[in-house]
């Protein structure tokens, strides 16, 4: 059995966001307007492979279809110059008026040079253009070692911890 100490954030209010500017000039992110499955599940493999995200290797095309055509559900991408950088996926709550920041991370040859930062910074402020309560996400000891260290330093604050374990 592994132990697995998850710990999940929030940030109430935009003025709490320490913002981090755009690293380089030709770095962007946008919307994705289409959904396409196969973006987000060479994302999903690609930065997960390493941090045990395996929740989604049984989906089949339709799972994915069905999930990124919910109208709640929105991806952006990371592209430095027009290479692909990064992602996350948002949720948005209606019942509690609310985003999950689901899934979220940059490709390995792109950590370490402030894309992280950046990328949170924005996904925070996408959110907050609507009037929602709250923006929240989780990590584990599973995910990145820089994880936990930028949504601290974006201003989300810890809401609760727990421990789940799981087969080796």
């Amino acid at each position: 059995m592994i132990e697995i100490f998850r710990q999940y954030l929030e940030i109430k209010n935009l003025s709490e966001l320490n913002d981090v500017n755009k690293p380089f000039t030709d770095c962007s992110i946008e919307v994705v307007i289409n959904p396409d499955f196969q973006l987000n599940k060479f994302f999903y493999k690609q930065i997960g492979r390493k941090h045990r995200w395996i929740d989604r290797l049984s989906w089949t095309e339709q799972n994915w279809k069905s999930y990124l055509n919910d109208k709640n559900v929105k991806t952006y991408i990371l592209k430095q110059d027009k290479e692909l950088a990064g992602y996350f996926e948002q949720i948005f709550n209606p019942e509690k008026n609310d985003y999950e920041i689901a899934y979220f991370g940059i490709l390995e040859e792109f950590r370490n040079k402030k894309y992280g930062g950046y990328l949170l910074s924005y996904a925070i402020k996408s959110c907050f253009k609507n009037d929602i309560n709250r923006v929240w996400v989780h990590t584990c000891s599973l995910d990145h070692k820089n994880a936990i260290s930028n949504y601290l330093s974006r201003g989300m604050k810890i809401f609760k911890k727990d421990i789940i374990k799981i087969s080796a």
